[in-house]
């Protein structure tokens, strides 16, 4: 946990604050205002205990009118002014003003044991396998395990495995000589060896074809890489974090995943809970979301703030983000209402009946063939839209249900 320090005078005017920190992973410290302190110390203290303060703490102040907030700048710390009205954001903005960088932004009580657990994970040399929507945070969190660990000041480097080229993934990963293959005029050291001594991030390793699986599997097994025409193969030391959208487990059962590797992978598992069932989390991602916008920083209203809470998020953070930044370069007012917020639900695929001429003879394949798209057509209605979900209702990839619907706006346009 990230330690930061609040003041007694803090404390005593807004008592809630230290349960919010503690919820959204921080180890609070009730200090004196004047007490000494270490030089990388933090501290929450009020407006009138500036003259303690340094350029890295947090000034609050209880007020009744706008609630407002002036960043750190010219040696002076930040400043936040709130009312009681707007309490309830103004806690998740001043966790996310004192939040490390490498940190995810968590409000939530079963978000914090998570992230203790992956803190205890971190520490160690275990591979890790991260399942859980999209959106949910996978690549934060890999990134949270990486600055936790010993390899933190090694590279770090992540890799979306659905977005290799399947012709060149083997070598992407692993290397290749000069000369191994048709365009490779260069030597490549591939992304193991780019990554050795430090952390290799493969997100939706679903996606790897079951050839490259079992390559990956020794390359886990021994700590060794055979690069595209090389006949020796070279010792890496590379931490590996997987990561996946889909239930891997079902994965192995369709046939899809090699349980060996499965096996492999799944040494330290760390699930992540779609938004809507972290409702405490709702508040902290939006208020990092919105310290990341470039202009000024936009409050949101507390009717916006509940208008957040109460949505499902089937895009999960991804979706919240999108929503937020709609709201900053639309809204009416100075401030983020409910009605800035337009949240619209899953987009739905316009289908569009073919019908087959009666003098066409029917073929066996095309009667197979339009039965799967039927079938995706009925996932995206029973799933409003959500195409993680459809997939792993259809049981593909998310790659292949993309190919699908590509044919069936091809088939619409002609």
């Amino acid at each position: 946990m990230s330690s930061l320090d609040v003041s007694r005078g803090v404390c005593a005017l807004v008592p809630g604050l230290q349960h919010w920190l503690e919820n959204a992973f921080f180890t609070v410290r009730i200090v004196d205002a004047q007490s000494p302190r270490e030089r990388e110390d933090r501290r929450v203290l009020l407006a009138t205990e500036i003259g303690h303060a340094t350029h890295r703490d947090i000034l609050i102040n209880l007020i009744d009118g706008l609630p407002s907030l002036v960043p750190a700048a010219n040696g002076l710390p930040a400043r936040v002014a709130f009312g009681l009205e707007d309490m309830g954001f103004a806690f998740a903005l001043i966790g996310e003003l004192a939040r490390p960088a490498a940190v995810p932004a968590v409000g939530d009580a079963g978000s914090t044991r998570l992230m203790t657990l992956a803190g205890r994970v971190a520490r160690s040399d275990a591979t890790v396998l991260i399942q859980g929507d999209t959106g949910t945070g996978k690549e934060g969190m890999a990134r949270f395990l990486h600055a936790q660990s010993g390899r933190v000041t090694r590279d770090f480097i992540a890799v979306n495995c659905a977005a290799l080229p399947e012709t060149m993934m083997e070598a992407m990963l692993f290397g290749h000589k000069k000369g191994s293959f048709t365009g490779a005029a260069n030597a490549s050291e591939g992304l193991f060896l780019a990554a050795d001594g430090g952390t290799l991030f493969l997100d939706e390793i679903a996606e790897l074809p079951l050839s490259l699986q079992a390559k990956l599997l020794r390359a886990l097994q021994e700590g060794e890489v055979l690069p595209v025409g090389a006949t020796h193969p070279v010792p890496v030391n590379v931490r590996i974090i997987a990561a996946c959208n889909r239930n891997l487990a079902a994965e192995v059962a369709a046939g899809r995943f090699r349980e060996d590797l499965y096996w492999r992978l799944n040494v330290m598992p760390l699930e992540l809970r779609p938004l809507a069932e972290r409702p405490g989390d709702i508040a902290a991602i939006a208020a990092a979301m919105l310290l990341r916008q470039q202009d000024a920083f936009v409050w949101p209203t507390a009717t916006a703030l509940e208008k957040l809470t109460g949505h499902v998020w089937p895009g999960n953070a991804r979706e919240l983000g999108n929503v937020l930044q709609r709201a900053v370069v639309l809204r009416d007012g100075d401030r983020i209402d409910a009605d800035d917020l337009h949240i619209t639900g899953a987009p739905q695929l316009r289908i569009v009946e073919q019908v087959l001429a009666p003098a066409d003879p029917i073929r066996l394949r095309d009667v197979a063939h339009n039965s799967k798209l039927e079938a995706v057509r009925a996932a995206l209605r029973e799933t409003d839209g959500h195409r993680a979900a459809a997939a792993r209702k259809l049981g593909i990839s998310e790659r292949t249900l993309r190919y699908r619907l590509a044919e069936m706006r091809e088939r619409a346009a002609a």
